[in-house]
């Protein structure tokens, strides 16, 4: 996409054994069946009936596993509907990225991002005409007024072509620092500060002795990350070294910087070199340009293969408007000031939630906070090359943050959890956008870690109508509740039409003449709950907004008969519990060596493993930890 750049914060340098061995150890206590009011049927009874488990840490191969076993996170809380017993099953959808097709809608909303970029897009008419459930007639107006005066702002206000040089040498500068960072050159855990490259006024250059260059531009950027690392490493206190040795110093930083960066001068006309610290860009005089009719344009011909391929060229300003700068960021999950504002101003415009219930804790508690352990990249095809865990993806247009999608990076799929935006860019259906944008995320990433092939965009409640549009990417599939096969929703939705609870494979198993299990009894598939249910105004591929609060554990004693993976309940003999990991006062042992220390009357704990173990599969349940505290 012209006018797009895509910058990844994720990877650090501590890449090297990353093996599947030792990407650390899943350790929950069991929160047992959670029963609430529904945030989808709004049934104000306890209708919603869930299992859940609190992650003290999880690895990204066991929650990849509990994915595929119908469970969800919301912050450090997993939760598994149900499905007989909740008033709204939920089936998990996903869909392999190679194989999507988009609809006609959707490539309309890439094609009126990509109108946007260009400058090209008539705001104030497409705020008009867009009929988006998700933004009442006010929010319209607003928007409309938002981005209108903005764009009559830009226009009276454009920016001179050393501006835009400015603006383009400080992003080069910043992403050879990111690439450093990631490198390991710099510590990964000190937080640098941004590049700010500036023009040197006419009065202070300084020609060359061969009197053929001018000094133009300056960055000290080298003497603010010195400073930045040296106060993290409190290197200060070794006063024996001096600041000419020091590795970390900024005269050093600047020589370095300016060797990395002297492609970029080669490729513009500039000359980079370091002075006493300072990055100084060099160009012919004859080669700035006062032409008030041209600017940079960064990256406008690039095609998707090319996008890192920055390059600097003087072009025509587009004749319908400005160009704008679409970047997509993609960084490790933390709290972020500016995103939390976003998040802030997006609840209360959209989701009208009162001010005072839209705390940072909550905020933190929901969409910061997480239990998955990173992977770093290790090089090879088995992680790609941000790695795996909990990652914010920014969405910035011409400097400003527009939206953020929260998502999982797994060893098979990236998960999209929830997704905020500015409200004054409504009219370009952001929820839809980011959600083409993760589908060809995956498709890129493909080629680095062949296992990454799916998208998963949560829950799918038939019974409710603002869940409906996660099918319209297709061709997607849903999760069997009971054998945890994958069903083409083409399948499914007949199904679902008549009842919102079925045993997805043994249609499939019957429509392919094999024998089946029983299907299960007509009093269990009974229609359970509203499907009346307005259609939200969310334009939001995810559906974690229910979850926010703290889980309420009841008690499981009434979970009698035929569990929900399709086995029965059997006595505890032949060591059928004993082979499940517990973790006790630090320790790890297995059920069936800690169970001496149980009295036969005390059976509670075992009603308790046998829960466990139906939830999360034989397999889950014997790697990871269950704390007893």
């Amino acid at each position: 996409m012209a006018g797009k750049t895509v910058k990844s914060e994720a990877s650090t340098s501590s890449s090297s054994g990353n093996s599947d061995n030792n990407r650390g150890e899943t350790v929950v206590s069991d929160c047992g069946r959670r029963k609430s009011s529904c945030g989808y049927c709004k049934s104000t009874a306890s209708t919603s009936v869930s299992h859940g488990l609190w992650a003290h840490s999880i690895t990204v191969d066991d929650y990849q596993e509990l994915l595929d076993r119908g469970w969800r996170r919301s912050g450090s809380f997993l939760y598994k509907p149900e499905m007989e017993k909740t008033c709204c099953p939920s089936y998990t959808i996903r869909l392999r990225a190679r194989d999507f097709v988009p609809s006609k809608e959707q490539q309309r909303v890439s094609k009126r991002m990509q109108r946007f970029v260009d400058g090209t897009l008539d705001v104030k008419k497409s705020v008009e005409t867009r009929k988006d459930p998700g933004v009442s007639a006010s929010a319209c107006g607003e928007a409309s007024s938002s981005v209108t005066k903005k764009s009559l702002s830009n226009k009276n206000k454009e920016k001179t072509v050393g501006d835009h040089i400015t603006y383009y040498l400080s992003e080069q500068v910043d992403n050879m620092i990111r690439t450093w960072s990631e490198s390991g050159q710099f510590p990964c855990s000190v937080q640098l500060p941004k590049a700010s490259v500036k023009k040197v006024s006419q009065a202070k250059r300084k020609l060359l002795v061969e009197g053929a260059e001018d000094l133009m531009y300056s960055s000290n950027i080298a003497f603010q990350i010195a400073a930045t690392i040296r106060q993290a490493q409190s290197i200060a206190k070794d006063a024996s070294q001096s600041a000419e040795d020091n590795p970390l110093s900024p005269k050093i930083i600047a020589e370095k910087l300016a060797a990395s960066l002297d492609q970029l001068a080669n490729t513009n006309g500039l000359a980079i070199r370091a002075c006493n610290g300072h990055i100084n860009f060099y160009t012919a005089a004859t080669q700035v340009s006062s032409n008030e009719d041209s600017h940079i344009a960064l990256g406008a011909q690039e095609s998707a293969t090319e996008r890192k391929d920055f390059s600097l060229r003087l072009s025509p300003v587009p004749p319908q408007g400005k160009r704008r700068r679409l970047e997509i960021r993609l960084k490790r999950s933390s709290f972020d000031p500016e995103e939390f504002a976003l998040y802030r101003r997006y609840q209360i415009k959209v989701h009208n939630d009162a001010p005072d219930h839209v705390s940072e804790i909550s905020y933190r508690r929901f969409l910061v906070d997480t239990p998955l352990l990173p992977v770093q990249p290790s090089g090879d095809s088995r992680v790609p090359p941000c790695g795996f865990g909990s990652f914010h993806q920014q969405y910035v247009i011409d400097g400003r943050l527009v939206a953020v999608g929260v998502i999982d990076i797994l060893p098979k799929c990236l998960s999209s959890k929830y997704l905020f935006w500015d409200p004054d860019f409504a009219f370009l259906s952001p929820g839809k956008y980011s959600a083409l944008q993760e589908i060809g995320w995956v498709k890129e990433n493909e080629v680095h870690c062949p296992s990454l092939q799916y998208y998963y965009l949560g829950y799918y409640i038939h019974s409710c109508s603002k869940m409906r549009y996660k099918a319209a990417y297709y061709p997607s599939e849903l999760l069997c509740p009971l054998r945890y096969q994958w069903v083409p929703f083409d399948v499914a939705q007949p199904l679902l039409d008549r009842k919102p609870y079925v045993v997805l494979s043994d249609f499939v198993l019957l429509q392919n003449g094999e024998s089946s299990q029983p299907l299960v009894s007509e009093n269990v598939m009974e229609v359970q709950g509203d499907e009346n249910y307005d259609e939200d105004s969310n334009d939001v591929l995810v559906d974690d907004e229910d979850e926010m609060t703290e889980p309420e554990s009841e008690s499981s004693d009434d979970d009698s008969g035929s569990d929900s993976c399709g086995q029965t309940s059997v006595e505890i003999e032949n060591g059928n519990l004993g082979d499940i990991l517990i973790g006790l006062n630090g320790s790890r042992l297995r059920y069936k060596d800690l169970r001496r220390a149980f009295v036969p009357e005390e059976s509670y704990l075992e009603s308790q493993l046998h829960r466990y173990k139906r939830v999360v599969g034989e397999k889950l349940s014997e790697r990871m930890v269950y704390s007893l505290g």
